[in-house]
């Protein structure tokens, strides 16, 4: 293997291009040329390509985003799209591919696979649903994003004696405002994954007003209670729903805070810095050896190689003794 691409599709996260970095500079240490894809399967399909060399990703660990774009590609799902594109790889020469996104972007990856390209995965997602790694690049970043605003939240909270609903991303799962929930003393959790009385909810607010707390602030996943819609009807969103139903239910002031993209951008944290780097490099190291349609995910504390059907026929879990700590820590 001599030439091999790399490309970023669907949500940007925090960490891409970290990943980028590495990719390009251990395919330059095992003397291989990569060349970067712009807007993802897209960019493929139209032949929007560049070479990249190791001053391409100098000063870019740091940034959010992707210095490649991204973009969903309807075209792609398309069997003229996927023929055009595997023409583009075939007229260009290259034997290998990175795919660094989520689930849809896997899939199309597998797509590739299947006709004989060689193809890895890294899982790049704020959602971190992506089954079979603890982590995938952009979740740590995200969860430190919203802590963050909850704390700054917290102090307005306080100063009015509100109750405050944070609505976060996570499309169908709740794994963001579980953990940030947690990590920022949330009073209650509300995910997709665990079914929830707001009567109960409700009850338990008026419980730690009676004895003296100053303030609520209820996390609540954007897939709860049904299909997400972000950012588009601000007023059938989970967070608007539930908020107005704490308002209408015990009377107590309630204020609702959309969080939406701001949860994508920002540098990434020193976590997601450091899986993007592991796993960039270990993505080339197994194109060089001859591998393909495989994840790199990373479990234990240690990186492991993952068959795409695996991680198609698997759920990520979601974490119930998390959760179930949560509320106990979260008790007034």
């Amino acid at each position: 293997m001599t030439r091999i691409g790399v490309l970023t599709s669907g949500g940007d996260a925090p960490g891409m291009n970290a990943a980028i970095r590495s990719i390009v500079r251990t395919s330059l240490y095992h003397r291989l040329q990569v060349f970067g894809i712009l807007h993802g399967f897209t960019g493929l399909i139209h032949d929007d390509l560049l070479e990249l060399n190791s001053r391409s990703v100098a000063d870019i660990i740091q940034r959010g985003g992707t210095i490649l774009r991204t973009a969903r590609s309807d075209e792609f799902r398309t069997e003229t799209g996927q023929q055009r594109a595997l023409e583009v790889l075939k007229r260009r020469g290259l034997e290998g591919l990175i795919v660094i996104g989520g689930d849809g972007s896997f899939r199309g990856a597998k797509v590739l696979a299947d006709h004989g390209v060689g193809v890895i995965g890294i899982p790049g997602t704020i959602d971190n649903d992506i089954p079979c790694t603890d982590f995938s690049l952009g979740f740590d970043t995200a969860v430190n994003t919203v802590v963050d605003a909850i704390n700054k939240i917290r102090d307005t909270a306080t100063s009015h004696e509100r109750v405050y609903v944070v609505e976060v991303m996570g499309r169908n799962t709740g794994h963001i405002a579980l953990q940030a929930g947690l990590a920022g003393g949330a009073e209650s959790i509300l995910v997709p994954e665990m079914p929830a009385d707001l009567d109960e909810l409700c009850r338990k607010i008026e419980v730690g007003y009676k004895k003296g707390k100053a303030h609520s602030i209820i996390v609540v996943a954007e897939g709860f209670g049904g299909e997400p819609r972000p950012g588009r009807d601000f007023e059938v969103s989970a967070g608007f729903r539930v908020g107005r139903y704490i308002e209408n239910r015990t009377g107590f002031e309630t204020r609702i805070t959309v969080l939406g993209h701001i949860q994508r951008g920002g540098a990434p944290t020193v976590l997601d810095r450091t899986l993007a780097s592991l796993m960039g490099a270990r993505a080339v190291q197994l194109l060089a050896a001859g591998a393909c349609n495989i994840m790199t995910g990373y479990q234990g504390a240690r990186l492991v190689d993952v068959p795409f059907d695996e991680v198609f026929s698997s759920r990520k879990e979601f974490n119930r003794e998390l959760y179930d700590l949560a509320n106990i820590l979260s008790l007034a």
